[in-house]
Formats: C-alpha cells, structure tokens, sequence
C-alpha cells in the first residue's frame, strides 16, 4: 500500500507540542496548520500513533482533500476514493460534518451526499444493495474550509485522552492530553523532582510519570482500526510489543502529589495504580503550603482552583496571592501554573517568563511558566 497521509488533531495552541512528539516517532514530513498536523506514514504509523502520541485528540486517516462547490462535485469525488480499501463488507460506518467559510454550508446536506457516495461506491466493490453494517465501527467526516473539502477517517475511536487509567476526574478533571503537553512544556525531566500542589486526581503526576517511565499512553486502551482488515491485528500486535519493550522500568523517578482534598488523594492513588507508575508517586493529604522540601531545584507543574463551583473568589485570589509569597522564595523553583485567571500575575506578584494561550475544554486558559536556576552543568 502506498504512503499513507495521516492527520494528528490537537487541542488550539497544543500544536507544537505535537509536532514535537511525531519528529521523535520519526515522522519528518509535516505540515502544521490550527489544530492539526498532517504526516507522511506507512501502515504501521497508524497503531504508533496511537499509541505513542501524548498530547493529540486523534489520529485521522485522510483518504482526500479536493475543492468542492456543489453537491454533484462533492458527490463524485468523495466516489472515487479508494474507501473500498478499507471499509468491510459488514463494516458500521457514520459520516460527522463540518464547514467553515464554504459554500456548501449545510452540514447535513454533506453529511447526506458523502454517506451516499461512500454507499455507492461500497456496492461497486461488494456487489450487495444493503449493508448489514454489523462490523467494525469507521467513523467518516467530511470537514469544508474554504470551499475545500477534506475526507478522513476517524482511526482512534473515543479521543486519545481516554488512556484507561483514570477511574474518576473529580470536579474539574483536566484532560490527559493537556495535562502531558503541560508536563513537556515545563522540560521537566526524571533527573528532577516534579511537585504538584493541587494535583485533584493526579493526571499531570501521572502524565509526568508515563513521560518518565516512557510508557506508551495508550497502552492499556483499545483502538477503532484495531478490528479493521487493514493494517490488522498482526502490525498492531507487533507495535504493542515494541512499546512493551520500550518501558524504562530502571531509572529512579520521583514525583509529588498532594492535595488538601482526603478523597481526590484515594482516586488518585487508584489513578497511578491503574496506570502501573504508583512506585514513581508520593502521595499526601495536606494543604500546598505545607509541603516542604529538601531538594533544591524543583519543577511545580499545577492547575490550582479557580472558578466561583471551587470557592469564593475572594478564596481564590487569596490562594493564587499565598503561591507567590511561598513559591519566590525558591529561587531555584521552576513554576508553572495553569489557569483562566487572567490577573494571576498580578496576584501572583511576579510577571511570568512566558505565558501560553491554551484551551481546556471550552474555557481559554494561560499556562504562566517562571523559570528558575538551572542545575550546575545544565
């Protein structure tokens, strides 16, 4: 089969993150555009990506990118792609839409005439009038911007924040993917110590440690394409075993998860058990202020509270203004912080070395980075 054309899809402002981990799987023909990142891959990159990528939604395969300015042209074109090659026989198919500054805007119209095209298309191949659609699920979506249309296929299933780890998110759970992109946003590496303050059901310690461990975060989840014909179980198989093989089960890793929440530490605990890295994780039931430690250059990675559901304002800002006192005094403390406050600097009482637009779920949020002394030698 020839090369294929893959799309990662990321949260907005996550795309260099991404980018990132594809050059390290070894995927260097990219092209990065808002919220995605389409590579050049061979069959096996459909299970590596998958499995490997920390901080993408999906892994879409992309079938055809054309103009389309009608119905008939939308119609013939999405016909004669090669979705023979990969739908069955019995295989369950949905078409999910899009269109953005196009002039095929009804996104039910194109829903309606892709399913069409891919049905006529299926007969050609199958010789049958009706599909019993009993088979594996591929989920179809016909994505129009600027009058381009773009056919892929949805090769992950539920989103590749779904790890399988966490049992419950708590009251305001933060989404794996993020939680990672924040962990490799802050260069933390396992040669340090990783604190998080406010760590709720603990995915940024979890994410940090799957980092540090170089266990594959999809590992213990399953996948759409896995039932497909194509690649089929034998290259996913083989690329489980590789991951397997890739763990780092030697390489001391120490991380610090505390909360003054008693409950949100016991789902954690269960969180870092499920997810096979509760020996890289301390636990404790304490307020952030309490936390003292003898190690000097430390990284905090933390999404403190925030909103009027995790106290009153006035609470809020008192925290956010009791970090500051507590954390500049480290100087040799790296700081990140996540939240949508957008007065936290001046709470804070220091201006950030960086600060990053990020998104966490609909709410736009600002990751604040203060760095502080490297290590000797680093």
């Amino acid at each position: 089969m020839a090369e294929l054309d893959l799309i990662a899809t990321t949260t907005f402002g996550l795309e260099a993150v991404a980018k990132r981990e594809l050059l390290s799987l070894g995927y260097n023909d990219l092209n990065v555009s808002d919220g995605r990142i389409t590579f050049k891959a061979d069959l096996e990159g459909i299970p590596r990506a998958n499995l490997w990528l920390r901080s993408a939604d999906r892994v879409l395969l992309q079938l055809g990118e054309f103009k389309a300015l009608t119905f008939e042209e939308l119609f013939e074109k999405t016909r004669a792609l090669p979705w023979d090659q990969w739908i069955t026989k019995k295989g369950k198919f949905t078409v999910n839409g899009k269109s953005v500054k196009s002039k095929l805007y009804s996104v039910p119209d194109c829903q309606a005439i892709v399913k069409k095209a891919v049905v006529e298309k299926l007969k050609e191949k199958y010789q049958v009038e009706w599909f019993e659609e009993s088979g594996p699920d591929f989920t179809i979506q016909v994505a129009l911007h600027k009058d381009m249309a773009t056919l892929t296929i949805d090769t992950s299933g539920p989103g590749l924040h779904k790890r399988g780890y966490r049992q419950t998110g708590g009251e305001a759970p933060l989404k794996e993917t993020l939680a990672s992109a924040m962990v490799q946003l802050s260069f933390w590496n396992k040669d340090r110590l990783l604190l998080d303050p406010f760590c709720g059901s603990a995915t940024i310690p979890i994410e940090a440690a799957l980092i540090g461990r170089n266990i594959a975060p999809g590992l213990n989840r399953n996948f759409a394409s896995e039932e497909w014909p194509v690649p089929g179980k034998d290259i996913w198989k083989k690329e489980r075993v590789k991951a397997f093989h890739a763990i780092d089960h030697d390489t001391p890793i120490r991380i610090i998860a505390s909360d003054i929440d008693e409950k949100a530490i016991k789902t954690a605990k269960e969180n870092a058990l499920q997810a096979g890295v509760d020996d890289c994780i301390e636990f404790y039931v304490k307020p952030f202020s309490q936390v003292q430690l003898k190690e000097k250059y430390v990284v905090v990675v933390t999404n403190p509270p925030y909103g009027e559901r995790m106290g009153s304002i006035k609470e809020i800002n008192n925290l956010y203004k009791e970090m500051g006192r507590i954390f500049k005094k480290e100087p040799t403390w790296s700081i990140y912080v996540l939240t949508p406050e957008e007065k936290f600097e001046q709470l804070y009482g220091a201006k950030a070395h960086r600060r990053r637009k990020l998104y966490s779920g609909d709410i736009k949020v600002d990751y604040y980075q203060f760095y502080g002394e490297r290590p000797p030698g680093k």
